[in-house]
């Protein structure tokens, strides 16, 4: 082979080299290009799964929290409404004069008796669906549960502390059926740390049911 064909061979060989150089450097750049694109999309597959697994957590402990709260307070009218009964029959019996409970006669004996028994009886059956009476006497005032309807003047308890009961309250789970209306006294010593108390509001529904 002569020379002259070897200098023409040697330039097409080195085109050849270079151009296959260029193709394998193109190759590995769009094999980077792709490993990249397909470590972003994992990562927002990734991060959308969680999202979705929180969300369902999410729901799960709200669902569980609305049954319990069903369970729960799904008899709240209804025992509201049959405090109601209960009231009028505390105060059929407190209406009987205490002479003619001391009369013994026996027919009368045996209402009054018969009367008693029904309220226990329909407290108790409330009490087994998660009602609970609230009779705070001597404890301190909370107007969540609570419901001031007058002071009494006694320097010798503390001050906000509930010295009379004027009508039972109950409450059902975590929340109040019904305030116990209270007479709290003033004048005594105040409770260390504790921010006076103001009377609750005005319940209109205890109101009518006193």
């Amino acid at each position: 082979m002569s020379d002259q064909a070897k200098d023409e061979r040697a330039p097409s060989e080195a085109e050849a080299v270079e151009a296959n150089a260029e193709r394998t450097e193109g190759s590995i750049d769009g094999d980077y290009e792709a490993l990249v694109r397909l470590l972003k999309e994992n990562e927002e597959l990734k991060d959308r799964a969680l999202r979705v697994a929180a969300e369902m957590e999410n729901l799960r402990r709200r669902t569980a929290r609305d049954v319990h709260d069903a369970r729960t307070y799904a008899v709240a009218n209804f025992a509201r409404d049959m405090l109601s009964v209960s009231d009028n029959l505390r105060r059929a019996l407190d209406a009987i004069p205490a002479e003619a409970k001391a009369s013994g006669d026996a027919g009368f004996k045996a209402l009054i008796e018969g009367v008693d028994l029904t309220e226990r009886a329909m407290l108790s059956a409330l009490e087994r669906h998660g009602v609970k009476k609230l009779a705070p006497e001597g404890e301190k005032f909370d107007p969540n549960f609570h419901q001031a309807m007058f002071e009494v003047p006694n320097p010798d308890v503390p001050a906000n502390t509930v010295v009379q009961v004027v009508q039972p309250g109950y409450s059902i789970g975590e929340r109040v059926l019904r305030p116990a209306m209270v007479g709290v006294a003033k004048g005594g010593p105040k409770i260390a740390a504790e921010a006076p108390v103001e009377p609750g509001p005005v319940n209109e529904q205890a109101e009518k049911d006193a």
